[in-house]
C-alpha cells in the first residue's frame, strides 16, 4: 500500500528497460517464456482414473470404456471403481451399497441451516456452503487414512442435501431417509416425495454413470490442487462444488434449457440461431474443451432423450435440440456435448431445472473424492508461474513534489 499523499511516476531506469524489453521481444521472441492460458494442452499430472481421448472421442474409466459401464454397470459399481481402481465383486458391491444406503442422514445444524437461509440461494450455493458446515462437524479431517471414508459420506450426502434444500425453498415437507433404495431412486424419492419409478430411476443412475469423472475438468483441477496443500477433504469438495457452479462448466446444462424454453417451438429454432451466431453469443451445449469430435456421452443422452419425449408426449424438444446441434455444426464445426442433451432428460424426468447443475455435482462427487485421493497418494503442491506484465519499478514520488 502506498504511503498517503503518495504516487507513482516511471522512472527512467523503468523506461530504459520498458525499451529493452519491446527489443527483445521483436528481435527474439524465443527468449520470451511462453504463457499458455488456462494451461491448455498443459499436463498437469498424472490419473490412472479416467482418460479422455479428445481426437478420438472416447472416455474411459480406469481402461473401461464408457459405453460398456453405461450398459453393463450401475452407479455404484463406478463409484467402487473410481475409488479402487477395479470393479467389484458381488459382496464388495453388497458391502458398499449398505454402506452408502446408512450414511444418508444428515446432521442437525444442516437441516436447521436450509431451514433459515434464504429461499432465493441456487442449490449449488446451498450446496457450497453445506459440505463446507459438514467440515466443522466431522474429527476425522486430520487423519489422511480417512479420505475415502469421509468421501463416502459426501456421496451419500449430497444428493439429500440438494433435494432436502429445494423442497425447504418450496416449503414441502421433507420425506424421511430410507435404506431400501439406490442412490438414484433415493433422490428421485427425496425431490419428488412419491415412490420412484424402476424406469426414471434407471435413466438417472446411467446419466450418473456418464458425469462421474472426466480428467482433469475445472472442479476436479480446483479439487487437486485444494487438496495439494494438505487441505481436508471437505474443503476440496466445496472448492470443486464451487467451481462447477460457473456456467462454463456445470451451469451450463440449466442455460440449454433456459434456451429452448425461449426459443419455444421447432420454427423458431433457426431465426433464434441465426442471430445468436451474428452476434458472436455462445451457445451453451454446444463444443467442448478437449473433445475435437462427438461427446461420447452426448450420443447416450441423446437416445434416452429421444424415448423420453415419446413417453411424455413433448418430442418438440428433441427435435429442436437435433435442430440446433445440426446449425451449430454445420456453421461452427462444433458438436453436442454431455450438457446438451442431459438438459432434455432432466427436464423429462420431471426435474426442475435449478436442480440441474447440483445433479452434476451428485455424480462427479464420486470422481472428486478419487482424485482427491489419487492426488495425497504422490502430493506435489500445485505451483504454477505467471508472467508479471504490470510496471517495472516504479518510481515513488511525494505529490508536493510532482507539480
Amino acid at each position: 500500500m502506498l504511503p498517503s499523499g503518495s504516487s507513482v511516476c516511471p522512472s527512467p531506469r523503468h523506461q530504459q528497460k520498458t525499451e529493452q524489453l519491446d527489443n527483445n521481444m521483436n528481435g527474439d521472441p524465443s527468449n520470451q517464456p511462453e504463457v499458455i492460458k488456462g494451461l491448455k494442452g498443459i499436463y498437469a499430472n498424472t490419473t490412472q482414473l479416467s482418460d479422455v481421448r479428445g481426437d478420438e472421442g472416447r472416455l474411459l474409466y480406469c481402461g473401461y470404456e464408457i459405453e460398456d459401464l453405461a450398459d453393463l454397470c450401475s452407479y455404484t459399481e463406478v463409484i467402487y471403481l473410481l475409488l479402487n481402481k477395479r470393479l467389484p465383486n458381488k459382496e464388495e458391491l453388497d458391502n458398499l451399497e449398505q454402506r452408502l444406503r446408512h450414511d444418508r442422514e444428515l446432521p442437525q445444524p444442516i437441516l436447521d441451516f436450509f431451514k433459515s437461509a434464504t429461499k432465493k440461494a441456487r442449490p449449488m450455493s446451498a450446496l457450497r456452503t453445506a459440505v463446507s458446515m459438514l467440515g466443522m462437524y466431522d474429527d476425522r479431517t486430520k487423519d489422511t487414512s480417512q479420505i475415502k471414508e469421509i468421501g463416502l459420506s459426501l456421496i451419500a450426502k449430497l444428493p439429500v442435501m440438494a433435494a432436502y434444500y429445494y423442497r425447504i425453498c418450496e416449503g414441502l415437507p421433507l420425506p424421511p431417509i430410507r435404506t431400501d433404495l439406490d442412490e438414484a431412486s433415493h433422490f428421485l424419492w427425496l425431490l419428488k416425495g412419491t415412490e420412484p419409478d424402476p424406469h426414471e430411476a434407471k435413466i438417472l443412475d446411467l446419466a450418473y454413470i456418464l458425469h462421474a469423472d472426466h480428467g482433469m475438468n475445472a472442479s476436479t483441477f480446483s479439487a487437486r490442487v485444494t487438496a495439494s496443500t494438505l487441505s481436508d477433504i471437505y474443503s476440496c469438495i466445496t472448492a470443486a462444488i464451487g467451481t462447477l457452479k460457473g456456467p462454463l462448466h456445470g451451469g451450463a446444462n440449466e442455460a440449454v434449457i433456459e434456451m429452448l424454453q425461449e426459443i419455444g417451438e421447432e420454427e423458431n429454432v433457426e431465426a433464434y440461431i441465426n442471430e445468436k451466431l451474428a452476434n458472436r453469443e455462445k451457445i451453451f451445449g454446444m463444443g467442448h474443451r478437449v473433445y475435437k469430435t462427438m461427446d461420447p456421452r452426448a450420443p447416450q443422452l441423446r437416445r434416452i432423450a429421444i424415448r423420453l419425449t415419446q413417453t411424455i408426449g413433448e418430442p418438440k424438444w428433441i427435435r429442436m435440440s437435433d435442430m440446433i446441434a445440426r446449425m451449430v455444426r454445420a456453421r461452427k464445426g462444433l458438436n453436442a456435448n454431455v450438457d446438451f442433451y442431459s438438459a432434455t432428460v432432466y427436464y423429462s424426468l420431471g426435474i426442475p431445472s435449478r436442480m440441474f447443475t447440483a445433479l452434476f455435482a451428485i455424480a462427479r462427487c464420486a470422481g472428486w473424492v478419487a482424485q482427491i485421493s489419487e492426488q495425497l497418494e504422490d502430493n506435489t503442491l500445485f505451483r504454477p508461474l505467471s508472467l508479471y506484465t504490470g510496471p517495472d519499478e516504479p518510481l515513488l514520488v511525494p505529490v508536493m513534489e510532482m507539480r
